[in-house]
């Protein structure tokens, strides 16, 4: 029931505030938290910046450092003026327009917590969900490789084969949506998963590091079970925002087809 209202990057450039940290500053112009989210956003969906390992933070922040730089020297070469800019700008204006003004519209949307709960008991079934397991991973294409980090991680406990598995991640996983996260899959149910990952993750207890490789079709992984969440109903209370914002995004529909409907109906349409 989960519903998306604006892009994800227009959302972080809405969301920016006077509280964004800057992480570094090129030719006096500051860099902060907020762009590198908005970055991440477009090519890892799901990361923050704030859970990088200081690896990946620094490649994050490289790469801003890369944009700003690039689009100096465009405007310095007069790229403000080139008709295919202009034209992409005009076009760009139009759609932030449309969105920005649909966004207000859904936010002045009211909903009650009675709606939710009449919401959340017409739907009870959609919040069944199976057991999950919470895991990370480090996937190379070695056997030998996966080993020796398994050697490497036995000699670790508690925060430190934590952080030593984050760097190892970042530094060597192949999977490089999760490794930018420390090797964070969140949790998943073991229909997810292929079956060789799945079945070996929950079979691990908890805090257990996998004892050799695990092979997939994908390579081979090494894995720490996090955590393990038996099946069952989703309680209201831990639902019942998103149950808000459904209730509000189906008022807006409705709300958006009549204005549509009264619009078209006003407008001269000729259909060629």
């Amino acid at each position: 029931m989960k519903k998306t209202l604006i892009s994800s990057v227009l959302a972080m450039t809405l969301a920016s505030s006077l509280s964004a940290a800057v992480i570094a500053t090129v030719n006096g112009e500051a860099v902060n938290d907020t762009e590198a989210n908005a970055l991440l956003a477009a090519t890892a969906p799901g990361a923050s910046y704030s859970n990088l390992p200081a690896d990946a933070k620094k490649r994050v922040i490289q790469s801003l450092v890369d944009r700003k730089l690039i689009l100096k020297e465009a405007k310095e070469k007069g790229i403000e003026k080139d008709p295919e800019y202009l034209k992409a700008l005009d076009g760009a204006k139009n759609g932030i327009a449309i969105e920005i003004y649909m966004k207000k519209i859904f936010d002045s949307q009211k909903a009650s917590d009675a709606e939710a709960k009449k919401l959340y008991d017409e739907n009870k079934q959609a919040f069944n969900q199976p057991a999950q397991a919470r895991a990370k991973h480090i996937l190379v294409e070695k056997e030998a490789d996966a080993k020796s980090i398994i050697s490497d991680l036995k000699k670790l406990s508690g925060d430190a084969r934590d952080k030593k598995f984050a760097e190892l991640a970042a530094q060597k996983s192949i999977d490089k949506g999760s490794a930018a996260q420390g090797g964070e899959l969140g949790y998943f149910p073991q229909s997810a998963m292929v079956k060789e990952f799945s079945n070996a993750v929950f079979a691990m207890k908890n805090g257990e590091l996998s004892s050799k490789p695990i092979k997939s079709n994908f390579g081979y992984h090494v894995v720490i079970k996090q955590d393990f969440k038996p099946a069952g109903t989703i309680p209201f209370d831990k639902i019942k925002k998103q149950l808000l914002n459904d209730v509000k995004m189906q008022k807006f529909q409705a709300q958006m087809k009549t204005k549509s409907e009264q619009l078209r109906s006003k407008a001269k349409i000729e259909y060629k």
